[in-house]
């Protein structure tokens, strides 16, 4: 258990950088903004730079006495798009040679009508895993480079009614955008564990960390409501506005398991970090156990395998070369 952690526990960050996805609202904001807090250089990655700068200006106002001086840089990042991914990746490294202390993976979409990347994935699969299993392969040879790096892969509950359909990935036969949202997420679970055993077998000194924020009134909650047809739609945008009004935490507490998967010390590699109220709904962070196929090795191996072949990323797990 966290004893009720907060972020006030989060250690000195001084002469760290953080790389945060959807940094510009929501829990990632908030988790880009505690990091800066405490002093580490946080890049605000995000779709639109006008937003970026905007949160950017709001992280400020938010920070006294830090304020103007708190180290945050806005870069472009679409994840829905690999050559984005790479032109961010190749920006990040070319600027900061001597490698990155954390990677957040938290953007995402949630539940919308079927759309497709830029790549011609289905959108949340594309997005939630694909992107991110690209740009963190991307940056790995940089994340090598600093001793106790982490990657911190955001889940989510939903992952319990997630099924890795690897007849039918980008859901082209028949598309359930909840079905998909959960697949999503249950395959950013699968990465985060199968990453960290294979960061254990090459003896490397660094963590892949999974969390997930419970119930947290933000925009991702919104993202996908309102636009689609029939029962599902119906059902679905009530339920959010009604969960985000009386049951949801806010961002502030959404954003506590990510920042306790990153930043608390000892914390063993692999582990899951959520909620510890009922349901993981709200709470504290603490460890918590997901759904057993999450550690199932078979479809670990086939997910990676498919990942590297659909984005065209290849990990390098050997030894970190110095600059």
């Amino acid at each position: 258990m966290s004893d009720s952690w907060n972020t006030e526990q989060i250690p000195d960050q001084t002469g760290r950088l953080a790389v945060v996805t959807g940094a510009n609202s929501g829990i990632g904001l908030v988790t880009a903004r505690e990091l800066a807090a405490k002093g580490a250089k946080v890049i605000v990655a995000c779709r639109d730079a006008a937003k970026g700068e905007a949160a950017v200006a709001q992280m400020r106002a938010d920070l006294p006495p830090v304020g103007a001086d708190a180290d945050l840089e806005v870069r472009v990042l679409d994840l829905a798009d690999l050559g984005s991914v790479r032109a961010f990746a190749a920006g990040v490294i070319a600027d900061n040679p001597d490698g990155i202390d954390l990677l957040i993976n938290n953007a995402g979409v949630m539940a919308p009508p079927r759309q497709e990347t830029a790549d011609g994935y289905e959108l949340q699969f594309g997005t939630n895993h694909l992107g991110h299993f690209a740009l963190t392969g991307l940056l790995f040879d940089q994340l090598k480079k600093r001793p106790e790096s982490r990657v911190v892969t955001v889940s989510s509950n939903a992952h319990k009614m997630g099924r890795i359909n690897f007849d039918d990935l980008q859901s082209e036969h028949r598309y359930m955008r909840w079905n998909a949202y959960g697949q999503s997420k249950l395959a950013n679970l699968i990465f985060a564990i199968d990453l960290q055993k294979r960061i254990d077998e090459a003896g490397l000194q660094m963590k892949s960390m999974a969390a997930h924020p419970g119930l947290s009134a933000t925009n991702l909650g919104s993202a996908g409501t309102g636009t689609g047809k029939g029962l599902v739609n119906l059902l679905t945008t009530p339920f959010l506005k009604f969960s985000n009004a009386f049951i949801a935490q806010d961002a502030d507490a959404g954003a506590q398991p990510t920042l306790f998967a990153a930043v608390s010390p000892g914390l063993p590699g692999g582990s899951y970090i959520g909620p510890d109220g009922i349901g993981e709904h709200r709470g504290s962070p603490t460890v918590v156990a997901p759904r057993n196929v999450a550690h199932n090795a078979e479809f670990a191996v086939r997910l990676w395998d498919k990942s590297v072949e659909l984005t065209g990323v290849e990990y390098d797990f050997g030894a970190p070369v110095a600059t």
